[in-house]
């Protein structure tokens, strides 16, 4: 199967099936599910202390092999707290300035739903779109704003109930209707890059189903992007609180690849840098991989 045309962002070109690609987290909020949300994490101690948190992150993780980072400022774990238009800028803009400074050629996503949002993101320095409710009606205005700044946006599976006959089949057409009115809307077919959702709208059986099945994916001709790190249905797989997900994230990272997987978005950089690059060396090349920067 042929494989997308490359995609460039800041002078980086994404070669998808050449390796596996690094999407970094950066969650700015105080309640993300993986305990790694960096209000929390500056201790209370103030808006700058989580700005400096969030830069001191990105430069980690950039170090560490990230190829590319995805900030939030609102959780999306089952029960969060939601978060209104003018409480997300607050936190998301001053943290997207900062490292867009810090790293001027670092590509930079924004996971949000808010249109308003997105596009002072954009406005920040972001540089493609990532929307959790993609296949749903607010999906639109997002696709709308995608194909007005002509970026990137990420195509996300979700539903309000995880109920299906077929959850894979279902997943499928879901994502290719969401892909086709995202065409309609005039974002350019090159600029879609989809993710069927794991641990959103879905049970843990039907995230494990969805898992084995991922290859199927590789049918709507985009760009694969992965989010296992640390989800619930690892949890319940190896009965082990958030902080003990590692190695399962890793297994997952690595079946994702073999079945296609362009992008892994994860916390654990470095850990599933070194799983991606040996599973690369096996399914991609059949041999010692390219340098990264060649």
């Amino acid at each position: 199967m042929s494989r997308p045309a490359p995609l460039r962002l800041r002078g980086r070109s994404f070669e998808w099936g050449r390796r596996t690609y690094l999407m970094g987290i950066l969650n700015v909020t105080p309640d993300s599910f993986s305990g790694d949300g960096l209000l929390a994490a500056a201790g209370g101690a103030g808006a700058a202390d989580g700005v400096a948190a969030a830069v001191a992150r990105a430069l980690r993780m950039v170090d560490e092999g990230a190829d590319l980072l995805d900030v939030g400022g609102e959780s999306t774990r089952p029960g969060h707290r939601l978060v209104d238009e003018g409480e997300e800028l607050a936190r998301v803009l001053p943290v997207l300035a900062a490292v867009r400074a810090a790293l001027p050629d670092v590509p930079l996503s924004i996971d949000t739903t808010k249109p308003a949002v997105a596009e002072a993101a954009l406005d920040a320095g972001a540089d493609l779109l990532n929307d959790v409710w993609a296949v749903g009606p607010g999906g639109v205005p997002l696709a709308r704003l995608a194909a007005a700044r002509e970026v990137p946006l990420v195509v996300m599976h979700n539903r309000a109930e995880a109920v299906y006959r077929d959850v894979v089949a279902e997943v499928l057409a879901d994502l290719g209707a969401a892909l086709e009115r995202a065409a309609s809307l005039g974002v350019p077919r090159e600029l879609l890059i989809v993710d069927p959702g794991i641990g959103f709208g879905k049970t843990a059986e039907q995230n494990l189903l969805l898992l084995q099945h991922l290859d199927a994916v590789q049918a709507l001709g985009r760009p694969i992007l992965l989010g296992t790190s640390r989800k619930s249905t690892i949890g319940r797989v190896l009965d082990l609180p958030v902080q003990e997900r590692l190695e399962g994230t890793l297994a997952t990272t690595v079946l994702g690849i073999v079945a296609g997987g362009d992008i892994v978005r994860v916390h654990d950089v470095a850990a599933n840098r070194r799983a991606a690059r040996m599973a690369d060396a096996v399914v991609r090349y059949g041999g010692m991989p390219p340098e990264e920067g060649s």
